[in-house]
Formats: C-alpha cells, sequence, structure tokens
C-alpha cells in the first residue's frame, strides 16, 4: 500500500504586511460585504477579484428562501467578470465574510462550488490565481486555488 501525503502552503500575515495592490482588493472585499443579501444567515461574504488589467470586480453572496438557488460572493465576482470581460483573465481574488459581530476572526474559505469555479479560471487561462483569505486580524495567502482543491477535477481528467 502506498500512502500520498497532500500538503499546502499558506502564508499569514497581517494587513500591514501586505503590498498596497493588495490592501486594494482587500478593501474591495470588505466592502463587498455590504452588498450582501443574507437576511436568513446574516453571514455576509464579499469577494473581490483583479483581472489582469487591474481591474476590480466585487461580489457579494445573494441568499434566497429556497437555499440551493444561493448565490456565493465568490461565484457572483467570477461570472460578473465572464459576463462583462471575458478576455481578461483573474489574478487574485480576496474573500472576506462578517456576520453579526463584525468580520469573522479567523479567515473564511470558499465553498467546494466556489473552488471548482475558481480552478476552471485558472485552468481555462492557464494561470494560477492568488488567494487572499480575509480574516479580522490576518490574511491567509494562497497561491493557487489548486491548493485549495487537491486531486482536483478538470477536463484532462475526462480523457
Amino acid at each position: 500500500m502506498e500512502h500520498i501525503n497532500i500538503s499546502i502552503d499558506i502564508c499569514v500575515s497581517g494587513y500591514d504586511e501586505l503590498p498596497g495592490h493588495i490592501k486594494e482588493l482587500v478593501k474591495a472585499a470588505k466592502a463587498a460585504t455590504g452588498n450582501s443579501y443574507s437576511q436568513y444567515s446574516q453571514f455576509c461574504v464579499g469577494a473581490a477579484l483583479r483581472l489582469e488589467d487591474g481591474t476590480i470586480i466585487k461580489g457579494a453572496n445573494q441568499e434566497n428562501a429556497a437555499f440551493p438557488v444561493t448565490m456565493c460572493a465568490e461565484r457572483a465576482a467570477i461570472f460578473n467578470a465572464q459576463s462583462n470581460l471575458p478576455q481578461l483573465a483573474i489574478t487574485h481574488i480576496a474573500i472576506a465574510a462578517k456576520n453579526n459581530d463584525g468580520f469573522t476572526r479567523e479567515p473564511v474559505t470558499p465553498c467546494g462550488s466556489c473552488r471548482q469555479v475558481m480552478l476552471e479560471m485558472e485552468h481555462r487561462y492557464k494561470r494560477d490565481i492568488t488567494v487572499y483569505l480575509c480574516g479580522r486580524d490576518k490574511v491567509y495567502r494562497i497561491d493557487s486555488v489548486k491548493d485549495l482543491l487537491p486531486l482536483s477535477f478538470v477536463d484532462e481528467s475526462m480523457h
């Protein structure tokens, strides 16, 4: 029997350690939480992504009484970018969340569906997307979506 060990490298930093263009992206993700429609969970998620030309696109979670038709912030931002600027690759995404107590203490991670959509964007444009997960006092940086979704399913998996 063989064992495979899968590990990821996560860089943890304070906000003051982030470069200016990443601080701007994180600020946009936090601001996007204000556009959340989350009357059922009271859990507001915002995402901001940077396209290769520097454009920032924001998204916020949109809930519905029929939970399966809810849209996550990450997919809202990605689908917006793909609908309006499909010629531009996504280079970075920042994700932030808050509840009734304010921004979450620990960085929040994307759900499985969002990870799969983010992975598809890496695969489509053949370039990594740097992921920033934002907590109240710290930010996790993950250099590729592939690190969030090891043993992933992409079109090569079907050949």
